[in-house]
């Protein structure tokens, strides 16, 4: 389905560990067109453990003002927060973090033609998606509908941004 792309793999240095960036799609349904999501996540392999690098990532979500397992923010109302979609490419921006991620056609397609993005960031580590490694759409859908993941997530619709010419 989709590979998970590493962001960061300085876990000696960083209690976040090894951040890494997945897209997918969901759609379309009967109402609805297709929705692009992103997630970040952790592999949880931080220089001080899975249980730090999740009160690091719940910090560094919460420093930036979102609410971990509430409603889904405005990513209007967040300046740190910034995501640009051209030529196949998703760069992310958040305060602790950038990445530029491959994405699919139908992925780019949708972000732009809905323009915005639905951000989700999991405190909650998840090591067996490791980047380069395929993750089906079952094992996708498994770790994002899990309870216990999406009540230890930010979630973000987050306005894509394009390069002006």
């Amino acid at each position: 389905m989709t590979s998970p792309n590493a962001i960061s793999r300085a876990r000696s240095a960083n209690p976040l560990g090894t951040l890494t960036v997945i897209p997918w799609t969901i759609g379309p349904h009967e109402n609805a067109s297709i929705t692009p999501f992103l997630m970040v996540y952790s592999l949880g392999d931080g220089r001080d453990g899975p249980e730090a690098g999740e009160a690091a990532m719940r910090a560094a979500l919460e420093g930036m003002g979102l609410q971990i397992g509430g409603e889904v923010a405005d990513g209007t109302r967040q300046p740190g927060a910034h995501l640009l979609v051209e030529a196949r490419q998703a760069v992310l921006t958040l305060p602790f973090m950038k990445v530029q991620c491959p994405v699919p056609a139908e992925w780019e397609a949708a972000a732009k033609e809905g323009e915005q993005v639905y951000l989700i960031v999991p405190t909650k580590p998840w090591p067996e998606a490791v980047p380069g490694e395929t993750v089906t759409e079952a094992r996708l859908k498994t770790f994002v509908a899990d309870g216990e993941v999406v009540r230890s997530a930010a979630h973000m619709m987050l306005p894509v941004r394009r390069i002006q010419g």
